[in-house]
């Protein structure tokens, strides 16, 4: 809601500072006056076009500032601000400026943000109709949501989200399993002639280290065997190291013998040491044996490396990463040959999955076709009151092209008027007149004013053309709007203005050759006077006062 404006220095406004309350506010006074002036500030803090020409004569640069409350708790602004990490506290404070060599500034609660953001956040804010062309009900791509609203079947629209998601995910899956099979079966020659070729090498993951483990040993085989041989001859040689431990071994017996067992751990350890020189012995003969001092067994080993290092530069990876290469082209095969059964099962899912999405979306848009049924039965019902019983308000809910179905729906919303029998139906914003085009705004918002939306409404020129019974229609109809959301209305009517809960005068006056406009919120008896003006024109008879006294009090 709108809970106050303040306005520095544009076109006939040099300071102005407004306080605004909730239900209907009318905003009166001569042609002239400067209301259009006060819609003018309130759209740039909006996002309308700010142009050095609304400076005011004299002044350096315009400044216009507006404070909201903030909505109810899930309204999409909260979201908005999330998305561009504001912080909302107890208020929304919008600040526009604009000094005379264009260069201007935006801010949201002391935040500066760009013109599009501004845009998005005073479509949430303030609803202008009868002025703009692209604001609230009058943009088309808005209608669906607003008639979503309106027939309130979340669960279909929640069951339609659903099942459009598995609808897609199920064409991806599609459409990625196609691309893979005609990716493998372009490749097929190369991957039977890659697998072939890796099948006959069989490579081993771990190979490469155990081959270079060997290599470098039988490069070192005349030195292993050299110093095995030193080994053996030290143990088994002239020295007989062997033939030494077996004497020790039985002096310690004969001592042992003396001593009645006193050196038995001694003696263990000599037969352990024998045993252990006996196995050494034989470790070493066996590793004199093995070491292998064949060439071709040399050139093998690294004619089998440099087959498998070739093979693993080839294929762009390792050689322990050679088997798994292997078995994914063994997969692709498999899988080529597989592939044409796979994909049928893939289309089939794809098929059942949009048949599922195309049942939630027909069940969708009955409910749509049934909420706009009631829609326009009831904003028709609000034509005649308004004078504008020749026209015809239709809800069309028309199916959209599959290349255009989504999340929300296969159907397109557009609301249609038209004004007279034999004209056809068009979009809103096209077929009605400034005027016509307010009412049916307010014919509208009446019914719809409970699905949410903006919290302020400004209607402008809703009475144009009309008087008597129609413009008390008229202003009984924003009073009722009233009742849901914050109303301002710029009126030359007096049957309108007496249905205000606030009554605002604009007035012009010229001052040593400087004209300034100025509104003033007025009292009960100020109000009555205004009434009576607007009744009777420049000069106030008693009728007209008598007249504004029934209408103030009807």
């Amino acid at each position: 809601m709108l809970c106050s404006l303040s306005v520095r220095n544009v076109v006939l406004i040099d300071r102005l500072d407004l306080d605004f309350a909730g239900g209907l506010s009318v905003l009166t006074g001569e042609t002239g006056a400067g209301k259009s002036i006060l819609l003018d500030s309130l759209g740039l803090v909006l996002g309308n076009r700010a142009e050095t020409g609304l400076i005011r004569q004299g002044a350096d640069k315009l400044s216009v500032t507006a404070v909201f409350d903030l909505p109810p708790a899930g309204h999409p602004l909260y979201a908005l601000a999330e998305e561009y990490d504001l912080e909302l506290a107890d208020a929304l404070t919008v600040k526009r400026t604009l000094d005379v060599s264009g260069r201007g500034k935006i801010f949201i609660n002391d935040q500066q943000v760009s013109l599009k953001t501004l845009k998005e956040f005073g479509r949430y804010l303030v609803e202008v109709h009868g002025q703009f062309d692209n604001q609230g009900l009058l943009n088309p791509s808005f209608h669906r949501d607003i008639l979503d609203s309106y027939g309130k079947y979340p669960e279909a629209l929640a069951e339609v989200r659903e099942k459009y998601a598995l609808y897609r995910q199920a064409l991806e899956e599609c459409r990625q399993f196609e691309e893979n099979l005609r990716q493998a079966k372009t490749d097929e020659e190369n991957l039977r002639s890659w697998a072939d070729e890796l099948e006959k090498l069989n490579p081993v993951a771990g190979e490469e280290e155990e081959l270079t483990a060997r290599r470098s040993e039988m490069m070192n085989a005349e030195k292993l065997l050299e110093n095995l041989n030193t080994a053996y001859d030290s143990l088994a040689g002239s020295a007989d190291v062997l033939s030494a431990v077996r004497h020790a071994q039985a002096a310690v017996d004969r001592a042992n013998r003396l001593v009645d067992g006193k050196y038995d751990a001694l003696a263990e350890t000599l037969e352990q040491t024998l045993i252990n020189a006996d196995e050494s012995l034989r470790q070493i003969e066996e590793a004199s044996a093995s070491v292998n001092l064949s060439q071709s067994d040399i050139d093998r080993i690294e004619e089998r490396l440099f087959a498998l290092r070739a093979a693993a530069r080839k294929h762009r990876t390792t050689i322990d990463g050679l088997p798994a290469m292997l078995e994914e082209m063994r997969r692709k095969l498999n899988g080529i040959e597989l592939g044409e059964d796979g994909l049928e099962e893939c289309r089939k899912k794809t098929a059942q999955c949009r048949q599922d999405y195309l049942a939630a979306a027909g069940v969708l848009s009955e409910k749509r076709r049934q909420a706009a049924a009631k829609l326009d039965w009831k904003v028709m019902a609000e034509l005649p009151p308004l004078k504008m019983e020749k026209a015809r308000f239709v809800t069309e809910v028309e199916r959209l092209p599959e290349t255009a179905w989504s999340e929300n729906g296969m159907d397109a919303v557009t609301f249609t008027v038209s004004t007279n029998p034999n004209s056809p139906q068009g979009p809103l914003n096209k077929i009605a007149s400034g005027g016509e085009l307010a009412r049916f705004m307010l014919a509208l918002k009446v019914n719809l004013a409970e699905t949410g939306g903006c919290q302020t409404m400004i209607f402008d020129e809703v009475d144009a053309g009309i008087g008597g019974a129609t413009a008390q229609a008229v202003g009984e109809r924003l009073a009722r709007l009233a009742g849901c959301v914050q109303v301002l209305v710029v009126t030359h009517s007096p049957q309108v203005a007496a249905c205000g809960n606030h009554h605002f005068k604009v007035e012009k006056k010229t001052e040593n050759e400087t004209t300034t406009t100025y509104v003033f919120e007025l009292d009960k008896a100020a109000r009555f006077e205004e009434i009576a003006r607007m009744l009777a024109g420049e000069h106030i008879t008693d009728e007209a006062r008598a007249a504004a006294k029934v209408l103030l009090t009807a």
